[in-house]
């Protein structure tokens, strides 16, 4: 298996490779920037050079006489540094030259000199200055002067320059290279010691975690802005595809998941209602960094708990009726002891009326089973809680619709029951207490109207109630103050709406 190279010497290997490619760079700048320097200096150098010859009496008085020029053009030569310096006659032959195989030989270079001006240029490999000789008497061209140097190779320039450029260039590389070094450790502490295909295999374990468990995750920074959020938690609370980056306060939220978001209501486990789903959120704060939030679907869980909570109210009026049904039995048993045996037939009578009334009152006004069945249990459980349970007058509703029977059923028995409760706290001996139950069928919607003899709920808190988590109980177990909020989801979902005003709670559930 082939070795994964470690962070550092990735990093030290790529640093190497930038480097060496900048200085490379520069040492190319370096070779053009002193070819192109050393052909200027050389130009105006061999035009000086040619220009001196060319001045001379000796040249301009002898072109015919190769012997005599040969001495001047050559201690032209050794005291300038040049290569050759050459003289030429008007018919381009060579008549002096540092070589002498070239004398007599034709120079064909293409030139300006011998029609009277001066030209620089570049020869094969030789920077070459071309200057007319003029006769002294005359002042006509008979000839001219070529001086000529070569070019150095291509670093041989840089090598000669007065400054060592390939030295600062090794100097460079050291540098670039011991900064190489301090910056892969410098990387590698900050990574905690992490490999690239560690890092890699890392982020990739976490977002598999995050798509792929069934809890929702929703991450937070110090300004409570979404800075990360799995598949789960975006269907759960119906967030826009957007929502990374933007704060809790600009997404359409309700005020209670805001709160836990953003970490205003604390505690484990709070509930929260978004798009009809009940969730469980938990939010763990990060120190200098945020929160994390998780959360999950507690529908099904609170289906199954308001299941049993239906079962146990089922008890406690079977209960309550098994109660009553005992005293009465008590009392009949009495009666007969004490053989008083009119009473025992008028109170017989009595209770048989009482109970036939209620079942008469109702089964005349109500007309769906589930929600007549509803308020005759409710009214045994009311009378153990001395507390009568009684119809409006306007009560009227015909057989509904299965979803809109289970509706009234929920509203129904929590506002019954948050009726129960609150007047189970007076301190009045089951004197005057009473709930009124009223449930009119209009043509679009059904209204349901419970009051009750308590003292209501105070103005400031009409709609403080419906909150979810809300409640005015002083010794709760476990969930509290979730059944009102339940009640304004259904009504809203509905299209309708629910409201209280003093001890009156009156709710709207349209067709």
């Amino acid at each position: 298996m082939r070795r994964r190279r470690s962070l550092a010497s990735q990093l030290l290997v790529w640093q190497l490779v930038v480097v060496t490619l900048l200085l490379c760079a520069v040492g190319a700048l370096t070779v053009v920037q002193t070819g192109s320097n050393f052909r200027s200096n050389e130009e105006r150098r061999m035009l000086s050079v040619a220009e001196n010859v060319a001045a001379t009496n000796v040249v301009q008085t002898n072109m015919g006489n190769w012997r005599i020029l040969a001495a001047p053009a050559e201690t032209a030569r050794s005291l300038s540094g040049a290569t050759y310096v050459l003289i030429v006659d008007l018919r381009r032959v060579v008549i002096a030259s540092p070589d002498p195989a070239q004398i007599g030989s034709t120079l064909d270079t293409p030139t300006t000199a011998l029609d009277g001006k001066a030209w620089v240029g570049t020869v094969n490999d030789s920077i070459e200055a071309h200057v007319p000789v003029f006769d002294e008497q005359t002042r006509r061209v008979n000839g001219m002067v070529v001086a000529g140097v070569v070019e150095p190779g291509l670093f041989a320039g840089a090598l000669d320059q007065p400054v060592d450029v390939l030295r600062y260039l090794a100097i460079a590389l050291v540098i670039g290279v011991t900064g190489s070094l301090l910056l892969a450790r410098r990387v590698k502490n900050q990574t905690l010691g992490l490999e690239p295909h560690e890092i890699t295999a890392l982020v990739e374990n976490r977002e598999a975690l995050l798509h792929g468990i069934r809890e929702g995750v929703v991450g937070l920074d110090g300004q409570n802005r979404i800075t990360l959020v799995n598949d789960h938690a975006s269907d759960l609370l119906a967030l826009p595809a957007d929502a990374v980056g933007r704060t809790v306060e600009e997404l359409e939220l309700n005020e209670r998941l805001r709160d836990v978001l953003t970490g205003r209501a604390t505690g484990v486990d709070q509930l929260v209602l978004r798009q009809g789903i009940v969730l469980t959120l938990n939010r763990m704060p990060i120190d200098g960094a945020g929160a994390v939030v998780t959360m999950r679907d507690r529908t099904e869980l609170l289906a199954l708990q308001h299941e049993l909570d239906a079962s146990q109210h089922a008890t406690d009026t079977l209960r309550a009726q098994a109660h009553e049904f005992a005293n009465r039995l008590h009392t009949i048993a009495g009666l007969i002891a004490l053989k008083e045996y009119d009473e025992v037939s008028n109170y017989i009578h009595q209770i048989s009326s009482a109970q036939d009334q209620w079942r008469a009152e109702v089964g005349s006004s109500i007309g769906d089973p589930a929600v007549a069945a509803l308020l005759i249990a409710k009214a045994s459980l009311a009378a153990e809680r001395g507390t009568a349970l009684r119809m409006g007058p306007d009560s009227v509703l015909g057989r509904v619709d299965d979803a809109l029977s289970s509706d009234l059923v929920m509203v129904l028995g929590n506002l019954v029951d948050n009726a129960l409760d609150a007047l189970s706290s007076l301190n009045t001996n089951g004197a005057g207490k009473w709930i009124e139950v009223g449930v009119m069928q209009m043509d679009d919607e059904v209204q349901v109207v419970v009051r009750d003899s308590g003292p209501g709920v105070a103005p400031e808190l009409a709609e403080e109630v419906f909150r979810h988590g809300f409640t005015t109980k002083a010794a709760s177990h476990g969930e509290r103050g979730i059944g009102l909020a339940l009640i304004r989801r259904a009504c809203l979902r509905r299209g309708g709406s629910v409201s209280v005003s003093g001890s009156v709670f009156t709710a709207r559930l349209p067709w």
